[in-house]
C-alpha cells in the first residue's frame, strides 16, 4: 500500500512539474475570470494538455479542474506561516523569517500591502522644469497627479500609462522612481561642484537624481558590471539632458582609481530584495539567492566604499530589503571594524517618520512605498 502510494506520488510530481502553468492559468480562470465561463475554460485546457501531453496527463487536468469546479473552497493551512504563504503567494522560508521580525498582524498587513497594485511615483527634473509646472502641464492633459508628501521633488498618480505615453517623460521633464529611492538621494544630500562616485549604478534612478540635485555640476562617476544596464542609464542621462556624469562598465571591485578621492560614495548594493516585492514578485519565489554570500559581497562593497571616500567626506549605504542581517547588522559590524567612520543620523536630513535608530528605514505598509534602508557614514578628516 505504502509503494502504491509512493508511486502515485511520482506520477502526480511529474505531471505537475510539466503542467503547473496550465494548470494554474485554467484554476484562476475559474476563480476569477466571471466572464470565461468554466466548461470553456476546461475543455480549452484539456483540449491542449491531449495536443501537447496525450491522454493520461489530459485526463489528470480534467480530473483536478473538475474537482476543483465541484468543490472551489479553499481549505488552507492551520500553521500560521503556510496559511499567509498560500493565501498571498509567498515562498514558506521568507514567511517564517517576518514572522520573527513582525509578528503575525504586521506580516499579514506586509502581504497585503505587496499584493497591491502599486501607485505611479515621478520625480521632477528639476533641471528642466519644477513640480508646480508639471502639474499645471498634467492638467491641461487631463492626467491627475498630486503632491506627493514625501519628496518636494515627487508626484503620485494612478492614470499610469497616460504618463508614462506623454511626450513630456521622451523630452525629459520626469522620470519614475519609487520614493523611497528619491529619499536615498535626499538623505546623501549631494551639492554642486563635487566629486561623487555611484557604485552599483543600475537602473540609474539615483544617479540621475544625484546629477540633478548637483545642478549638472562637478562630476558623478557611475559603475556598474553590466554593460547593457549601463547603456540604458546613458539613454536616460541623454533624456534628462544630464552632462556632468562619466559612466563605466565595470565590476565595482576591479574599479579604480584607488586613491581617496570622492567627497560622496553612493553603494547600492545587490540585495535579496525583501522592500520590493510589490513590483517585482518573481522575487518571492527565487529561492535560489545566495544570502550568506550576498551579506559578504555588501561587507567588501563597504570596504570598498570607504577606501574611496576622501576624510571629510559621506559614505552612503543603501539595500532594497527588509533584512537586518544585510542592513543594520551590516552597519553595525562596519563601524566596530572602522573607527574612522561616524553614523550620521538621517533625521538630520529626511523627516523622522522615515528614520529609525538614525538609519533611513521604510517599510510598505506603514509608509506606502518600497521597503528601503539606508545609512549616511562620515569619515574623520
Amino acid at each position: 500500500m505504502i509503494d502504491v502510494r509512493l508511486e502515485a506520488y511520482k506520477i502526480i510530481h511529474k505531471v505537475l512539474a510539466k503542467n503547473v502553468f496550465s494548470d494554474k492559468l485554467r484554476l484562476y480562470q475559474l476563480k476569477y475570470c466571471d466572464n470565461i465561463p468554466d466548461h470553456a475554460a476546461i475543455n480549452e485546457t484539456v483540449a491542449l494538455a491531449k495536443k501537447m501531453f496525450g491522454n493520461n496527463i489530459a485526463n489528470f487536468i480534467n480530473a483536478t479542474l473538475r474537482s476543483y469546479q465541484r468543490n472551489p473552497e479553499i481549505t488552507y493551512p492551520e500553521d500560521m506561516g503556510e496559511n499567509l504563504a498560500c493565501r498571498y503567494s509567498f515562498d514558506n522560508h521568507i514567511i517564517t523569517d517576518w514572522l520573527d521580525y513582525w509578528g503575525e498582524e504586521n506580516t499579514e498587513k506586509l502581504c497585503e500591502y505587496y499584493n497591491k497594485v502599486p501607485r505611479l511615483n515621478v520625480r521632477v527634473n528639476t533641471l528642466a522644469t519644477d513640480r508646480k509646472r508639471l502639474i499645471d502641464y498634467f492638467e491641461r492633459r487631463g492626467i491627475l497627479v498630486e503632491e506627493s508628501t514625501v519628496s518636494e521633488n515627487m508626484l503620485v498618480t494612478d492614470m499610469v500609462q497616460e504618463v508614462l505615453n506623454d511626450v513630456a517623460f521622451q523630452e525629459g521633464y520626469f522620470s519614475i522612481q519609487d520614493a523611497s529611492a528619491a529619499l536615498v538621494v535626499e538623505l546623501m544630500q549631494p551639492k554642486m561642484n563635487e566629486s561623487i562616485l555611484d557604485l552599483f549604478a543600475a537602473p540609474g534612478g539615483k544617479a540621475t537624481y544625484i546629477s540633478e540635485l548637483m545642478c549638472n555640476s562637478g562630476e558623478l562617476i557611475a559603475v556598474d558590471k553590466f554593460p547593457n544596464k549601463v547603456k540604458k542609464i546613458k539613454q536616460s542621462m541623454e533624456r534628462l539632458k544630464i552632462n556632468n556624469s562619466n559612466l563605466h562598465s565595470s565590476d565595482a571591485f576591479t574599479y579604480g582609481p584607488v586613491a581617496p578621492a570622492f567627497d560622496r560614495v553612493l553603494l547600492d548594493v545587490p540585495c535579496s530584495g525583501w522592500g520590493v516585492f510589490q513590483k517585482k514578485a518573481e522575487l518571492r519565489w527565487q529561492l535560489n539567492q545566495d544570502v550568506p554570500k550576498l551579506i559578504k559581497l555588501q561587507e567588501n562593497a563597504l570596504k570598498l566604499g570607504a577606501s574611496f571616500t576622501k576624510p571629510g567626506g559621506f559614505l552612503i549605504y543603501s539595500t532594497c530589503t527588509l533584512n537586518k542581517k544585510e542592513n543594520e547588522t551590516q552597519i553595525e559590524k562596519f563601524l566596530a571594524r572602522n573607527k574612522s567612520f561616524k553614523l550620521i543620523p538621517a533625521s538630520k536630513y529626511i523627516d523622522k517618520d522615515f528614520t529609525e535608530n538614525g538609519y533611513l528605514k521604510t517599510l510598505p505598509f506603514v509608509h506606502n512605498m518600497d521597503g528601503a534602508f539606508a545609512a549616511k557614514m562620515q569619515k574623520a578628516e
